[in-house]
């Protein structure tokens, strides 16, 4: 469904929701259908690639069962991703130093590297959709990002 936005003076708050559900939907399908590739190519599912993106982000070893708690999966689901991942060499695994009936699961260097070539493939695909916009559109959209970005209303729902 295209939908075609009227700029009334006022916008309702449903209306704003709308347009900006539509833009961010849009730019993420973008930004995500470009960075899929190699993630395809491991066949990874959802959740393994869920798991890496979380230990890419988390940047430390990490317990299963806190990738677990952290995912909203199971003990025993997370354990079939990692022994997944660690077939793929994109994850290591070790005894905790404290506790050794913890195991630690960190990414390898191919992990890392796989990690920042689909965050750097998002970013390409947001730097060519900049380059696109007509100028007067891409000024515009600059204010309005600006603004927001330096008022409160971000900061509040973020903490």
């Amino acid at each position: 469904m295209r939908l075609v936005y009227d700029f009334p003076v006022a916008t309702s708050p449903d209306e704003l929701y709308v347009a900006l559900e539509d833009f961010v939907m849009r730019l993420m399908t973008l930004a995500e259908s470009d960075g899929m590739d190699a993630l395809i190519d491991l066949d990874l599912s959802f959740s393994q690639a869920r798991t890496l993106f979380f230990l890419a982000k988390k940047g430390e070893p990490t317990p299963i069962h806190a990738i677990a708690t952290a995912l909203g999966l199971s003990d025993a689901a997370t354990g079939r991703n990692v022994e997944q991942l660690l077939k793929l060499d994109v994850v290591e695994r070790q005894e905790s130093p404290d506790d050794r009936r913890v195991k630690l699961v960190s990414l390898t260097p191919v992990g890392e590297k796989l990690s920042m070539q689909h965050i750097d493939s998002k970013r390409e695909s947001i730097k060519a959709f900049t380059a696109d916009l007509p100028e007067d559109q891409r000024d515009n959209l600059y204010r309005a990002l600006s603004t927001i970005l330096a008022g409160d209303t971000l900061r509040r729902h973020t903490h």
